[in-house]
């Protein structure tokens, strides 16, 4: 069950990102920081030292001197405590965060951001 919900969130992230290559406001920045998945105990040991941090957002965009992060759940999914202190942090840093479920929550809040151009009805 965990792995359908894993693979729902990366088609859905992989929908937001051909939206945001087609449709982003011009200058605009964004990535994925690749946190997930199965390392060895020494190779986790050597990112963590080079400052991967668990929860981080599954997309950071910057457009105009501003920080977006989102964080992309299916429908009906939960973010981690480790998500949510993460959000926290990024937010009292001055970042914009959102956390959304579902591919059509996802675009509008990049919509409302101003970081999508045109609209999804």
């Amino acid at each position: 069950m965990a792995s359908l919900v894993k693979r729902l969130e990366q088609q859905i992230q992989k929908a937001v990102v051909e939206h945001l290559r087609m449709r982003a406001a011009p200058n605009t920045f964004f990535f994925h920081v690749p946190n997930g998945g199965w390392r060895t105990r020494t190779e986790g040991a050597i990112l963590k030292g080079m400052g991967v941090m668990p929860g981080t957002p599954d997309l950071f965009l910057v457009f105009q001197g501003r920080c977006y992060a989102l964080e992309i759940k299916p429908e009906g999914g939960r973010p981690t405590v480790q998500q949510l202190e993460v959000i926290a942090q990024l937010e009292k840093a001055g970042a914009f965060t959102s956390i959304s479920c579902g591919l059509d929550a996802a675009l509008r809040v990049l919509e409302a951001w101003g970081l999508l151009r045109g609209r999804v009805q």
